[in-house]
């Protein structure tokens, strides 16, 4: 979790104290060889804590297995030849190990936690809380099952559960830097964000140069559009380490959402210089130059995503809205197809309606909008544009059914009614039209200007004029 690189120093003594237990082992192999070991059976047990404190697997378990030849009742031993096969990543022999330690001595917290590691990384989750919860019941104030508890519901995604042990955690130990970590993570995922931001806080407080822990933090407040608050997390976290892409990422979507795209654009680059194959970093590089006005860059970074990733679903989207723009209608509508095939949405297939509209090929796009209707009979652009292409097709009947829908989903809009009324008129239907009119008029009176202009020689009319009085 906590990056521990330059965390220790020779003014801290590890190096001296880390000599000194290679001395310490050193001399526990001479007990066994020469004979000696009962004798130093506790020394050699506090050696071999030490190995485990220190991480130092092999001769940990050279020392432990000779200590069981000669005291193979000893639980202590027993638990710790498992939590060095736990380390190793052999579980399933770490777990008889744990197993062998507890029916020598039942009642041991410490052995539980330890076992319920094996059982966890065996798959056995119910098992592995089931371990822990009897610990629980042998020391009930022990930080270290709460939080162990909160991390195995953490990674079932139960995070109101996990909350709970970690804020039993930090209750009996406030100073539990990994429960606050963890707590942070969990309220982000609960969506409590103020709650993540205090709990980050207080990691940070006890492990300042912790550039994960500033990375979390920054990514909380991109969540509550924070973006200055975000920048300076991630500067941070970058000033710690400034090889972490996700840091450098981040800071350029903090920038970009501000509208400072060439800060942007300098942050992308350099995540994608340390990460070249995240498709993610090239995508947002095409973003930024799409919403600077120059499609032919975006297209070029999109097609670089597609190339990491040729499922990526958006970036086909994407790529296929600058074609467009550029009239490459051909290219935009293959990309909106490919887009579908990988992401049956609306999104996509409204995209496709449109480029099939925009470009004449109004059958193809009235089958496209009626799609959209299929899975959204409440889109009311879809109806719209469905009116316009049927209106277009010489489908008459079939655009007023469109706009009657429009009307149904937004009674207020006026240009349903004027739509409606212009078909009425084409059909020679004029008390239709009237009172489609009068409608469109009443709920926007700007829509008088457009049919002065639409039907000129009507605006002269004395008939027409009292018709439409008497509607």
């Amino acid at each position: 979790m906590n990056n521990l690189n330059g965390f220790f120093s020779e003014d801290d003594g590890y190096e001296l104290e880390e000599k000194e237990l290679v001395n310490r082992i050193a001399a526990c192999k001479k007990y066994f060889e020469n004979g000696q070991a009962f004798l130093y059976i506790d020394e050699i047990e506090e050696v071999i804590q030490n190995c485990v404190d220190f991480d130092l697997i092999d001769d940990g378990m050279e020392l432990v297995n000779a200590a069981l030849e000669i005291a193979p009742f000893n639980s202590e031993l027993w638990q710790f030849k498992g939590v060095f096969l736990n380390n190793s990543f052999e579980f399933e022999d770490a777990y008889l190990c744990f197993d062998k330690s507890m029916s020598l001595n039942p009642n041991d917290a410490e052995t539980l936690i330890n076992k319920s590691i094996a059982e966890d990384n065996l798959g056995m989750f119910s098992e592995a809380v089931e371990s822990l919860e009897k610990a629980l019941n042998f020391d009930p104030a022990n930080e270290e099952v709460f939080f162990n508890l909160g991390i195995m519901y953490e990674k079932q995604e139960n995070f109101s559960v996990a909350l709970n042990y970690f804020e039993r955690a930090v209750a009996v130990d406030p100073s539990y830097t990994e429960a606050w970590y963890e707590l942070g993570y969990c309220y982000e995922s609960e969506n409590r964000l103020a709650d993540s931001l205090a709990a980050y806080d207080k990691y940070l407080d006890s492990e300042p140069n912790s550039f994960n822990g500033w990375y979390n933090k920054g990514i909380v407040h991109i969540k509550l559009e924070e973006y200055d608050k975000a920048i300076n997390c991630f500067e941070l976290s970058i000033a710690l380490k400034d090889d972490f892409s996700s840091s450098w990422f981040n800071c350029g979507y903090s920038f970009f959402k501000q509208g400072f795209l060439l800060k942007a654009i300098e942050h992308f680059i350099t995540a994608f210089d340390l990460d070249p194959l995240d498709e993610t970093i090239s995508y947002s590089l095409g973003q930024v130059y799409e919403e600077m006005g120059e499609p032919v860059k975006a297209i070029g970074y999109y097609t670089k995503a597609i190339k990491l990733d040729d499922g990526y679903y958006e970036a086909y989207l994407a790529r296929g809205y600058c074609l467009l723009s550029l009239k490459k209608h051909k290219y935009a509508l293959r990309d909106f197809n490919k887009a579908i095939t990988l992401s049956n949405n609306i999104e996509a297939w409204s995209a496709k309606a449109d480029a099939e509209f925009s470009i004449g090929n109004l059958e193809q796009s009235v089958e496209s909008y009626k799609k959209i209707l299929e899975e959204d009979k409440k889109n009311f652009y879809a109806w719209q544009k469905l009116a316009y292409a049927q209106i277009k097709l010489g489908n008459l009947d079939e655009g007023i059914d469109a706009l009657n829908s429009c009307i149904n989903l937004e009674p207020q809009h006026a240009n349903s009614y004027y739509g409606k009324a212009k078909i009425n008129f084409l059909l020679s239907r004029t008390q239709e039209a009237l009172e489609c009119l009068k409608s469109a008029f009443e709920l926007d009176p700007d829509i008088e200007n457009d049919f002065d202009k639409d039907y000129p020689d009507v605006k002269t009319s004395k008939l027409f004029k009292k018709l439409l009085e008497e509607k």
